[in-house]
């Protein structure tokens, strides 16, 4: 599996698959294919890595600025997606991984996210009482501190998450 930069050619496959990902999913709006697509066009997508497989996208992983309590410097991740045939074989995991790495290495201050505790603790994220995304329960906004610095406040993310 390769991890790289997605490319133009690749813009219709990341819609296609991100629609693919989400479109049972419980938890879904059913617009995350929309919110990459509107965050692409506003040039807000600081990160938009592809796997691909046998040469074949097979994931895409998107992270955006956003500030927490008005601090900037932290970024968000997601949405992530993977092709329903091909989940539960570690795409999203490596996506994850490469993108926090990227980020470490461009002097992030940290990453948050709205998700499951459970699977996202692995990459070392933890709910924090202190951070907060509207009327989400707190155990699924969670952070990653890249140093010592703690945001503390609400998550604004990008205008591009409201796209509909």
């Amino acid at each position: 599996m390769n991890i790289r930069p997605e490319q133009p050619a690749d813009i219709d496959t990341i819609r296609a698959l991100t629609r693919a990902a989400f479109a049972n999913a419980p938890y879904s709006s059913q617009t995350e294919a929309a919110i990459v697509d509107a965050l692409r066009d506003a040039g807000a997508l600081t990160l938009s890595l592809v796997a691909e497989d046998n040469g074949e996208v097979v994931g895409h992983v998107a992270f955006s600025p956003v500030t927490v309590g008005g601090d900037a410097g932290w970024y968000g991740l997601g949405p992530v997606s993977v092709w329903p045939e091909s989940q539960s074989r570690g795409i999203g995991q490596s996506l994850i991984r490469h993108g926090l790495e990227t980020l470490r290495q461009i002097g992030a201050k940290g990453c948050v996210l709205i998700g499951d505790p459970a699977y996202y603790s692995r990459f070392g994220f933890v709910a924090d009482p202190t951070v907060s995304y509207g009327d989400i329960p707190p155990e699924y906004v969670q952070r990653l501190a890249f140093g010592q610095h703690m945001a503390r406040g609400e998550i604004v993310y990008h205008a591009g998450f409201g796209a509909s």
